[in-house]
């Protein structure tokens, strides 16, 4: 989903975080108002609510979106997407990739949908534990599928580059439900697929 900078970027919104950006600065005892920091303020708001763009998405609806009838009833595996999120304890970035699977029930969606799934999700102050469950419980109730597994690998910024400073840390997450849950078989063949 493609936004405009209107849809993203509200000009009051917009306005009222670059003054407690502002501030922010001015606490951490830097010159708010010399040259290189003037538009900062602007430029963070932005930002911010570019990494936050999923709070105005409704990912089930992204889904239903692309809903197609097929009795396709084998694993469908959407690998290594990559995700951006935000540490809600620090607000700092955690980076990684999600893995997500489906078995279809009588639905399919479009590939891309899973992607844009998990990309509202994370596009929001997060958890990764969280974060892991919503893509899951999101599938699982749209499109109604035996199972559905996903697994996060992420590095998490708040840990390698403040407190224990331990920047090759990965850590990963997972939820099951349905047959991936239940039948150990199919959970490993997409365990085993993902680390293909």
């Amino acid at each position: 989903m493609s936004y405009t900078k209107q849809e993203i970027f509200d000009e009051q919104t917009t306005a009222a975080l670059a003054e407690h950006y502002k501030a922010i600065l001015h606490l951490l005892g830097e010159d708010e108002n010399r040259e290189g920091l003037l538009k900062t303020p602007e430029r963070v708001a932005k930002a911010m609510q570019f990494i936050t763009q999923g709070y105005s998405q409704d990912p089930s609806e992204l889904l239903r979106s692309a809903l197609f009838h097929e009795e396709y009833k084998q694993m469908v595996l959407v690998k290594d997407i990559e995700l951006y999120s935000t540490c809600e304890h620090h607000l700092m970035p955690f980076i990684g990739k999600c893995h997500v699977a489906y078995i279809p029930n009588g639905t399919i969606t479009g590939l891309s949908k899973i992607a844009r799934v998990v990309e509202a999700y994370a596009r929001r102050l997060q958890v990764q534990e969280r974060l892991t469950v919503q893509v899951r419980d999101c599938i699982q109730q749209t499109l109604n599928p035996l199972g559905v597994a996903v697994v996060i690998e992420a590095r998490h910024t708040c840990m390698s580059m403040r407190g224990v400073q331990k920047a090759d840390a990965v850590t990963t997450t997972s939820a099951f439900s349905g047959i991936f849950l239940n039948d150990v078989r199919t959970r490993n063949e997409f365990l085993q697929l993902i680390r293909q």
